[in-house]
């Protein structure tokens, strides 16, 4: 299946247009399993979502999952999960929640294995593996997506559903999805802003200088679509 390059003026844009196409997402299944990302773009989505939203999906249909998080407690501030309830999840009706996070606050080995249990639950299989309907992610300045690092490239190959991986400067744990079942989603959906990320996104996007070096270039949609929704600046060097 092709990419798709999406490019807004600015993250608002971006996150008006991605809220709309995730309610269209929602409208054509009787159920949509989505894992989110952290970071500052989804910041500007959820509160988009929260404040436009809220009545215009049928939030029962929505499975909220986590793409990666940091083993911390989920009322830390560095939660990706905190993150997303605060700005988005304490306002879906009660009723309507289906949450499966990543507890940080445990062992982050037993938790891989545990929110593995949890996707093969409730995600549906396809090719020997969980089929995510949305993947959400996103791109660190070092070409990172989700928590597999640089220098962590084996985690893209990896057999397993989720791994635990380790910053590379802070040392901070963190639990992951793999390549693999980032890879077999069916809508792999990349928000990626600022000027910052220019450089990657032009080796990434182009295939030149170092992008076999980034796990972000190594997202390949095996099942689906893959589809980058960046904003201008991202792309000022395309």
């Amino acid at each position: 299946m092709s990419d798709l390059l999406k490019i807004f003026e600015n993250k608002q844009a971006l996150a008006v247009q991605y809220a709309a196409d995730l309610q269209q997402w929602v409208k054509e299944r009787n159920q949509l399993t989505i894992a989110l990302s952290g970071g500052s773009t989804p910041k500007v989505l959820f509160q988009h979502l929260a404040t436009h939203y809220i009545n215009k999906i049928d939030w029962s249909k929505v499975h909220f999952f986590w793409g990666d998080e940091r083993c911390v407690p989920p009322d830390d501030k560095e939660s990706n999960y905190k993150m997303t309830y605060d700005l988005l999840l304490q306002y879906i009706p009660e009723n309507q929640r289906n949450i499966y996070r990543i507890k940080g606050e445990n062992l982050p080995q037993e938790e891989a294995i545990r929110y593995a249990a949890i996707i093969q639950s409730v995600v549906a299989e396809k090719n020997g593996c969980p089929q995510f309907d949305v993947m959400m992610l996103g791109m660190g300045d070092d070409g990172h997506t989700a928590s597999i690092f640089p220098d962590q490239m084996e985690l893209l190959s990896s057999n397993y559903i989720c791994a635990t991986a380790k910053h590379p400067v802070s040392g901070q744990i963190r639990v992951s999805l793999t390549g693999k079942v980032i890879n077999n989603a069916k809508q792999i959906t990349f928000l990626v802003t600022g000027s910052g990320k220019a450089q990657r996104m032009r080796e990434i996007i182009k295939k030149e200088g170092a992008y076999k070096s980034y796990p972000a270039a190594h997202v390949k949609a095996l099942d689906g679509h893959l589809r980058w929704y960046s904003d201008e600046a991202a792309v000022t060097l395309l």
